[in-house]
């Protein structure tokens, strides 16, 4: 048994426990009482947390124009290389965007300018009553944001920070001078309803979303108006540049090489802004693939936007062929053949996604889609799929080579014949254009399947072949699927597949049973003849 506490021991254990809480208090409310704001300047600020130092120079040379100061004539002559322009700054710049290479410091750079911006006023002056100022560092996607949360979590333990620090979070950082620095992926809707310090827009060349045909565009828009109440706030967007599109690219349009803007566009190659990079490394990814190279890395100075990259799909034709009068699905109809198509997966990183559709006229109508996202189990999907099929009375699908005879076995066990596609998805794509253009397709009103579409890209491979995919971080799934099934409903008859295994059941049908050797597409998956099992037709 446990040894019996005497009530001097009691009362001793709840005097200390009254002294750990007050001290715990007294801490806390020490960090939350009024310190005076860091005073020095933000390139100061840089070397005091060591990163500044000659191999920084091109980054101060950027921090400088950006604040309007003063440049020495060493360092106009660096900014008038990355920004084409020839007069020196002489205000600091409303906007800053920087196409820049890989691995050249931006998101040290920008998570050390956050946290300057947050320490180096009391921002409770200038909030209201218990509001936060919010300093976002805007993401790609999760992994860019855990890189840049590291960053973060790294610098306020510096002892030049810590002072100033209220508590780390999950994902955001409190300051006692009323500024939280957070941590977000790209979506206009969580970005808005704050008020802004500055705003960070990290790898924003490659900001996608499923259900937006501009992510990009609808962000900024949302970023703009919380950043109009707060003295000196502005955009920083920064990223590695990518194909000719996007608010990275119109920024360079506008104001690259400009001396008549207020927006400051600052082009840097990776051995500019970060010269310990291998150089080596770069000049054979140089010989490899040039166009990737010049916008992954630059040269010269400079980095390039793709010239091999473009939009495959115009967003107006898109929207053209989504009939939103229509339900999201249509039912069955007798009388009517049905293709279906599928993009199989194995249930850890992609979609699986299926469409079903039918011809009317020289159209393709997409009846219905299903997309399961992962993680899941493939036997079960494909059970829900076999079910799903079966009532549009479709015993036959075509599907990407996916995995040998594995979606083949799969399907076939549930009486449903999987023909491997005779294309790729990019001859779907390509055969698909001139039937959205021309209005030859009717699409369902989902937002998904219409974002995947607008986000199609043709590359052009070095040889001169083209190609037709999703963009770096995007999805193309339910697009594939969709593409499949258009591309089927207008090339004719099905194609007879090899018969699938049985499937025993209850019969549905009266009549004569199918005899063997006739059109297994024309076969029911449901089997009870009198003399023995037999598909009846449909």
């Amino acid at each position: 048994m446990p040894k019996a506490i005497t009530p001097e021991e009691r009362e001793r254990l709840r005097e200390l426990s009254r002294k750990g809480a007050h001290v715990r208090w007294e801490r806390e409310r020490a960090k939350r009482q009024p310190l005076a704001p860091y005073a020095e300047p933000f390139l100061a600020f840089l070397d005091a947390t060591g990163r500044g130092g000659p191999s920084r120079a091109v980054w101060r040379v950027f921090w400088k124009a950006a604040d309007g100061l003063p440049l020495e004539p060493d360092e106009l002559t660096i900014y008038q290389r990355h920004t084409g322009r020839t007069l020196a700054p002489t205000t600091p710049a409303r906007e800053c965007w920087l196409p820049a290479g890989r691995r050249g410091g931006k998101s040290e750079n920008m998570v050390t300018r956050a946290t300057w911006r947050a320490i180096s006023r009391d921002w409770r002056a200038v909030l209201s009553q218990g509001e936060a100022g919010v300093i976002p560092l805007v993401a790609a996607d999760r992994d860019q944001a855990r890189n840049s949360l590291a960053y973060l979590k790294g610098l306020v333990k510096h002892p030049l920070v810590a002072p100033y620090v209220v508590r780390a979070l999950r994902d955001a950082v409190e300051f006692r001078t009323g500024a939280v620095v957070k941590v977000a992926t790209a979506s206009w809707r969580s970005t808005r309803g704050y008020t802004m310090l500055d705003a960070i827009l990290e790898e924003c060349a490659f900001y996608r979303a499923e259900d937006s045909a501009n992510p990009d565009e609808e962000l900024l828009n949302a970023l703009r108006p919380a950043l109009l109440t707060v003295p000196g706030a502005r955009v920083y967007g920064i990223s590695s540049p990518y194909a000719r599109r996007g608010i990275l690219w119109k920024a360079y349009e506008k104001a690259w090489g400009r001396d008549d803007t207020d927006v400051l566009v600052f082009s840097a190659d990776t051995l500019s802004l970060n010269p310990t990079v291998n150089a080596a490394e770069i000049a054979r990814a140089f010989e490899d693939d040039p166009q990737a190279a010049a916008a992954e890395y630059g040269r010269d100075g400079l980095v390039a936007f793709r010239l091999d990259v473009e939009a495959f799909l115009a967003v107006e034709a898109v929207e053209a062929v989504m009939n939103r009068e229509r339900p999201l699905e249509l039912a069955p109809r007798s009388g009517v053949r049905y293709v279906g198509f599928t993009d199989p997966s194995g249930g850890s990183q992609d979609s699986w996604t299926l469409a079903v559709g039918h011809r009317e006229g020289d159209r393709a109508v997409v009846d219905a889609t299903r997309e399961v996202r992962p993680p899941f189990s493939p036997a079960t999907v494909t059970a829900e799929f076999a079910t799903f099929l079966k009532t549009y009375h479709v015993t036959t699908i075509t599907g990407d080579r996916y995995a040998g005879e594995f979606p083949r076995e799969l399907f076939r066990g549930h009486g449903i014949a999987y023909v491997p596609a005779d294309k790729v998805r990019s001859d779907y794509y390509r055969e698909l254009l001139p039937l959205v253009n021309a209005a030859r397709v009717e699409l369902p009103p989902d937002a998904r399947l219409k974002g995947q579409l607008i986000g199609l890209e043709r590359r052009v491979a070095r040889g001169g072949k083209d190609s037709i995919d999703h963009a770096p971080g995007a999805r193309d799934d339910l697009a594939n699927a969709v593409a499949g099934c258009c591309v089927r409903c207008l090339e004719g008859s099905v194609v007879a597949p090899v018969e699938p295994a049985p499937i025993y059941g209850p019969s549905r049908w009266s009549g004569p049973y199918q005899e063997p050797g006739q059109n297994p597409a024309t076969w029911s998956p449901f089997f009870d003849a009198p003399d023995g099992p037999r598909r009846w037709p449909t």
